[in-house]
């Protein structure tokens, strides 16, 4: 009876990169598997759990922390102690290639590292669920994603234009996106040259005024003076 893959796909320990795994999941459940995803920060009793409520066929650990030497052989335990030691347990990190051979010696799926083609571990996946429950029972892969027709063929695509002539055809473009211009300076500028002009200046201080006007003109008693004296007679 075909079905379903149910894939369980966890993030063991205090690594908090998970963007690897939301891609792997994603790329399984465009695959036709049903994907379950516990999540950061997960204990393996809580990814061992999770596996065995939600009987699923595959356990995958997604690893960055360095710590798989410690995490997968600690969570495969768990399995076979909770039953489910006859599924699959595999995943992926910065692991090296000694420590995936040492995993996979105590039981350990294959390991995927970085850079990997996600269309490499769903074939893994199948053939692995094709080799324990036979190939009658492995579910067909869905259709790929329908994509839009080029407009063109291969043979027929268009020329680029030259630098010169996409300015000229984008200039209208640009200007419709720039700002108005104000043009009401000229008006502003007049107004304020006349309120200028109509501005009084301000008086001076009487005091100052006065002492300035004596400096300027001679006493009248010194005036007075001088007439006397010329018009004095022998």
């Amino acid at each position: 009876m075909q079905r379903k893959i149910r894939v369980l796909v966890g993030k063991p320990g205090l690594d908090g990169h998970d963007r690897g795994a939301k891609v792997v999941a994603a790329a399984l459940r465009d695959a036709g598997m049903e994907v379950i995803y516990t999540g950061l920060h997960q204990t393996p009793e809580q990814v061992v759990e999770a596996g065995v409520q939600e009987d699923v066929d595959v356990v995958a650990l997604s690893v960055l922390s360095g710590a798989h030497m410690t995490l997968f052989p600690e969570i495969l335990e768990l399995m076979r102690a909770r039953g489910i030691g006859d599924r699959l347990l595999t995943g992926g990190g910065i692991i090296p290639n000694d420590d995936m051979a040492a995993l996979g010696a105590l039981g350990v799926g294959r390991l995927f590292g970085p850079g990997t083609n996600t269309q490499d571990i769903v074939a893994y996946i199948r053939e692995w669920y094709a080799r324990v429950h036979g190939a009658a029972a492995l579910p067909p892969l869905p259709p790929p994603p329908a994509r839009p027709e080029p407009m063109t063929s291969a043979g027929e695509r268009p020329v680029p234009r030259p630098a010169r002539e996409r300015a000229v055809a984008a200039a209208p473009a640009r200007a419709a996106r720039r700002p108005a211009r104000s043009r009401s300076k000229p008006a502003k500028a007049s107004a304020r040259a006349a309120a200028r002009r109509t501005q009084k200046p301000a008086r001076k201080s009487s005091s100052t005024t006065r002492a300035r006007a004596a400096k300027r003109a001679p006493s009248a008693g010194a005036k007075r003076g001088t007439r006397s004296v010329g018009r004095k007679r022998g």
